[in-house]
């Protein structure tokens, strides 16, 4: 795919993402759409934090979806993607990743607002959430095989193909479920998520740019361009939060990308930083249950542990991102193994 169009989809989705958050934020501050803090977080948080407008994430939906139209519309038109077979069934992975991502959002939206309304920290119970992203995988698989994808073969690089048949569908639906989730508890300090999540779509843009999936490739460097326009709001100190609107939204994404490019293995090599945030949390939470009562760490997900040793934000989005980095470098020198 051409540099030029690579460069203008980014700039088209950072930029309508940036000046969204100039009309976005001072409304939510009108609305009074703040963050409640949970006291169990660490206590400067409820101090510093409180009342910081949430639902900064509809600021990306416009931007990434404008960029990605844009960008589609241009490799068509400079011959990239042709109106054929192929060419069709590109546009509808990269379609169906942004729909269900969307959808994710549009999970993370009510959730967002019932806190807001009702002046809490609780939204939708965790089984509400279970159930309505439960039913959104099974829309995304059942889009897929409509749209004639029933492929079921998941691709080790260097090893070869293993069809899983049905089960491949329970597996990846169980991995989406999770990493949708995971992408969730690693939005809790601010910059975190956006800047661990620019590098993975990157890092997607690369991987799906080699394996000549264009239209997932428009699509990773629009997400990767709305996430950095949304930095420009977002970095320490947070003038807003994505909030769960945002984070299942860029979960939906990471997924979709993954799932829907054949890249299974690659996303999670690519996710390591978000599957190690959330395992933490699995870990503490059953050696509390097993010891009655003690914690493994400081607090869970593991990026509180390090704000409590007295790492500041900043520090904290660096030394992630650093990680997602390498994770994401790993994946790419995989897919090689792929194109083999």
């Amino acid at each position: 795919m051409s540099l030029w169009i690579t460069l203008t989809v980014a700039v088209i989705a950072a930029g309508i993402t940036a000046c969204m958050g100039c009309w976005l934020v001072p409304a939510l501050k009108r609305l009074k759409y703040g963050q409640t803090i949970l006291d169990i977080g660490p206590k400067w948080h409820k101090e510093k934090k409180e009342g910081t407008p949430t639902m900064g994430g509809l600021m990306f939906y416009i931007g990434i979806t404008v960029a990605f139209i844009a960008g589609y519309i241009m490799l068509h038109l400079n011959g990239l993607i042709a109106f054929d077979t192929l060419g069709a069934a590109d546009a509808v992975k990269g379609i169906s990743a942004l729909i269900m991502a969307l959808c994710f959002g549009f999970v993370g939206f009510v959730d967002d607002y019932i806190k807001v309304r009702k002046k809490r920290n609780e939204g939708l119970t965790a089984i509400q959430k279970i159930i309505l992203q439960v039913l959104i995988i099974a829309a995304y698989f059942t889009s897929r095989v409509l749209s004639g994808d029933t492929s079921t073969v998941i691709r080790i690089p260097f090893i070869g193909q293993l069809d899983l048949s049905f089960f491949y569908y329970i597996l990846m639906g169980l991995v989406i479920l999770y990493l949708v989730n995971a992408v969730n508890l690693t939005d809790g300090i601010d910059g975190l998520c956006s800047s661990v999540s620019f590098i993975y779509f990157i890092v997607f843009a690369v991987i799906t740019a080699n394996i000549r999936l264009f239209g997932m490739t428009v699509l990773s460097v629009a997400a990767a361009g709305g996430c950095l326009g949304f930095l420009l709001w977002n970095f320490p100190p947070a003038k807003v939060f994505m909030g769960d609107t945002g984070s299942m939204f860029l979960g939906g994404l990471v997924t979709a990308l993954g799932v829907g490019s054949g890249c299974e293995v690659l996303m999670i090599f690519a996710a390591a930083v978000y599957i190690w945030e959330a395992l933490t949390v699995l870990i503490q939470t059953t050696y509390f249950k097993i010891t009655h009562g003690k914690r493994l760490f400081k607090m869970t997900p593991i990026h509180h542990s390090f704000e409590l040793r007295g790492w500041k934000e900043v520090k904290i989005d660096v030394v992630f991102s650093l990680l997602a980095m390498l994770a994401g470098t790993a994946a790419i020198l995989l897919s090689a193994g792929i194109l083999m």
